[in-house]
């Protein structure tokens, strides 16, 4: 079975605009040329590939295909950059990463990926948990996540770990404050989003549910700021606690949270380069394996 390129990049263009009208008017040709050409790469691989839908989605089939279509445009783009008068080329990396190794180590990723000419970097913030579900719809080409077993089709290195402390404010714990502890199912609580369960690991160590009161706040600086300020507590990165803002709560663990980089197993020379800056960045500024 053989899928043609310029069927491949239809299909991810009209995922990409939403429609075939507008892919038509991106790829520079007729809507009854995007039809066509979606026509004949569902023929080929015997599977509904698009719900015609407003916007247009992807099935689950066209997953790998997607993954490919993406593959193609990493390898063209290097190849043309390569090659002397073939015009300014753009390789484009999408990588998806969670918001905590956003605000931190992966910074150092950004300064490196500055230097670097014809290379555009797309970031989807996505929970570690959940950010290989990206390298598997074949949105993301690289991924911090906490999956160690690798994705179809890519490879993983464990990088190191993140490690939180159950926190609060100092006034909300003397607020909370049960002779030597606290009340746990009573003080109220700060999340990042529903995905974010580590506050929730911190409670069933503790045999209790989450309070009634549960704040979120889906950004890492606000997130830290609304525990500052006494909102709830949360779970806390150790570089935060140094500031002495934050008291750990009493009774509270330090959790450990490993990442991996997952990527797709391709012979792309700048995605090795990006690998070695997330292993360069990971190895400063994560917590050893």
């Amino acid at each position: 079975m053989r899928f043609e390129p310029a069927h491949l990049e239809t299909l991810l263009t009209i995922v990409e605009t939403g429609s075939f009208d507008a892919a038509a008017r991106a790829m520079h040709v007729t809507p009854s040329a995007v039809s066509q050409r979606v026509r004949a790469l569902e023929g080929t691989a015997g599977q509904v590939l698009l719900r015609r839908t407003t916007p247009a989605t992807a099935t689950p089939a066209a997953d790998p295909l997607l993954r490919l279509g993406r593959q193609l445009r990493v390898l063209s783009a290097e190849a043309a950059a390569a090659v002397p008068g073939a015009g300014d080329a753009v390789v484009e990396l999408p990588v998806a990463v969670n918001a905590d190794s956003l605000a931190t180590w992966f910074r150092e990723v950004l300064g490196e990926v500055a230097g670097w000419d014809g290379v555009a970097l797309r970031l989807a913030v996505e929970d570690q948990a959940y950010s290989h579900d990206l390298l598997r719809r074949g949105e993301a080409l690289g991924a911090i996540t906490s999956e160690p077993r690798p994705v179809q089709g890519c490879v993983v290195e464990p990088l190191g770990s993140l490690r939180y402390t159950p926190a609060a404010a100092p006034a909300l714990i003397e607020r909370y404050q049960r002779g030597r502890g606290v009340d746990w199912a009573a003080m109220p609580v700060v999340v990042f989003n529903e995905k974010d369960h580590l506050q929730d690991q911190a409670l069933a160590e503790r045999g209790v549910a989450r309070p009634a009161v549960v704040h979120r706040v889906p950004s890492t600086a606000d997130f830290n700021e609304a525990v500052r300020r006494g909102l709830g507590w949360g779970m806390i990165l150790d570089p935060e606690l140094s500031t002495g803002e934050f008291r750990r709560l009493p009774g509270g663990r330090p959790v450990r949270v490993p990442l991996h980089w997952q990527r797709w197993r391709l012979d792309s020379p700048i995605l090795g380069r990006l690998s070695d800056a997330v292993r360069r960045a990971a190895r400063a500024g994560l917590v050893g394996r």
